[in-house]
């Protein structure tokens, strides 16, 4: 069996067992959550940091119970934990509480997961199981999951094409389960020997500790980033609240961010927003304001940001933030996504691909855009989105002269011709097949004496066919 296989067994596995909870009223994602302060528990056990938890609340103890004694324990557990001096501990636990309430179903589940064969899992492995669970989580639309889960095979190009480095401080404002992060340290991690081959002036320890950084607003949602930062090997700081707060403005001269910032209204009841050059309630227009101001102005820092397509046309503020985007940074590529790939079917969005300018004017000369959208296959759960569906995207992006690129779905405008259009990027989009023009259509007046031909030849047959029926009728 590959270890691939192995992983997906395991996922299939520990999935199954949220049938136990049902009875519970435990949904799919509060399954997860609680998932995870039991996993941590046997993990660190299998991975040899239990020495961080007190002895009495570790793995060995909650299963040698059962029954109510045990589901005592295991509240007690999460309340000690959450108040833990240990850092790790206290971020993962803190403000733990458990959805069961039936004893039979926590027994069902320790057992379930002690009796996996852990062992045969390597610690890079466990981070993958862990993220076959948090994506298991996204497609399931009960959970409501897939708002914050951006699809692997996307988060793995937009990572390749903005090329993370040794060294580079990167960040997520809004970092969800810390995919985008998670993503970067392997790419890192995989051109480097494994941190063992870095340039002079840069350490395994930074890399570990301080390179890939994220935000996330919502308590659980973070403390499954937490876990999936660990079992990856990645000891950086996840914030836990706004970026669009007085927060945000600890994020500063980045070198790469890799996003997929929430969309929507602004509500009223949310943390106080600090002060934007252009005010708007909008999140994608603030937190593109945000993402471009904190990368460092060295002409190197670079961006690649989900955003819906109203980024691209709004008028009135959102115009302004395009202005300035294009001013202050080289927006130099759009990617016009499918429509289907994410929990929001009808939200059409595109990735915005940039690097910060050394100086604050005339710094996008043109912008190419690639067109994934028109023409192409439904995606969605019976048909996920693949590597392969983004091969001539990149293709297109890293070519020497993208001019040479003979691709219909390849097209640039120039800084003047989007002037021209009122600075609008809602474009690049190529002729959709599915839908007829009134230029398909033949003209009425060239076409006129071909169609008084093809009705007198309609008529000819009509009369025809009357005559026999005629001559039929007679002989009878």
């Amino acid at each position: 069996m590959t270890k691939q296989n192995e992983i997906s067994n395991v996922v299939a596995k520990l999935w199954n067992l949220c049938d136990v909870l049902r009875d519970d009223g435990i949904t799919y994602h509060q399954y997860v959550t609680e998932l995870t302060y039991i996993l941590f528990l046997k993990l660190a056990k299998e991975q040899g940091i239990e020495r961080r938890i007190p002895s009495e609340y570790r793995w060995d103890r909650l299963i040698e119970r059962d029954g109510a004694d045990q589901l005592m324990l295991y509240k007690e557990i999460l309340t000690k934990l959450g108040e833990s001096s240990d850092e790790m501990l206290h971020d993962i636990y803190s403000g733990a509480r458990t959805n069961i309430d039936e004893p039979k179903n926590l027994t069902k589940i320790v057992k379930s997961i002690d009796e996996i064969e852990w062992f045969s899992q390597e610690h890079e492995s466990l981070g993958d199981l862990y993220e076959g669970l948090l994506e298991k989580n996204a497609n399931e639309k009960k959970s409501g999951a897939g708002q914050y889960f951006t699809p692997r095979p996307l988060i793995d190009v937009m990572t390749r094409l903005i090329a993370p480095q040794p060294g580079e401080r990167c960040n997520d404002p809004a970092c969800g389960t810390f995919g985008f992060m998670i993503a970067a340290s392997r790419y890192v991690y995989d051109r480097t020997k494994g941190f063992f081959d870095l340039p002079d002036g840069v350490s395994a320890e930074f890399e570990l500790n301080r390179a890939f950084s994220g935000v996330e607003l919502v308590p659980d949602t973070r403390r499954l980033a937490l876990m999936n930062a660990m079992l990856h090997k990645i000891n950086s700081q996840i914030l836990l609240g706004d970026t669009l707060s007085d927060l945000g403005k600890t994020l500063t001269d980045l070198d790469v961010v890799l996003t997929n910032p929430p969309f929507g209204a602004r509500k009223g009841g949310e943390r106080a927003l600090r002060s934007f050059t252009y005010k708007t309630s909008n999140k994608e227009l603030i937190f593109l304001q945000h993402i471009y101001n904190s990368l460092k102005p060295d002409g190197k820092a670079r961006a690649a940001v989900v955003l819906p397509d109203s980024v691209l046309f709004d008028d009135g503020v959102g115009k302004s933030i395009r202005v300035d985007l294009m001013n202050k940074c080289n927006l130099h590529t759009i990617l016009r996504l499918p429509t289907g790939i994410f929990y929001a079917q009808g939200v059409k969005t595109n990735v915005l691909f940039f690097t910060r300018g050394v100086s604050d004017q005339d710094n996008t000369k043109e912008v190419w855009f690639y067109d994934l959208r028109t023409n192409m296959p439904s995606f969605g759960k019976t048909n996920p989105l693949k590597v392969e569906d983004f091969a001539q995207f990149e293709a297109a992006y890293l070519a020497k002269d993208r001019r040479k690129v003979n691709d219909e779905r390849w097209n640039v405008f120039t800084r003047e011709q989007i002037a021209e259009k009122g600075d609008t990027l809602d474009l690049g989009l190529i002729r959709d097949e599915s839908v007829v023009d009134y230029e398909d259509l033949p003209d009425p007046v060239d076409s006129g004496e071909e169609a008084v031909d093809q009705l007198e030849e309609a008529l000819d047959l009509l009369k025809s066919v009357v005559n026999d029926l005629k001559k039929i009728e007679g002989r009878n």
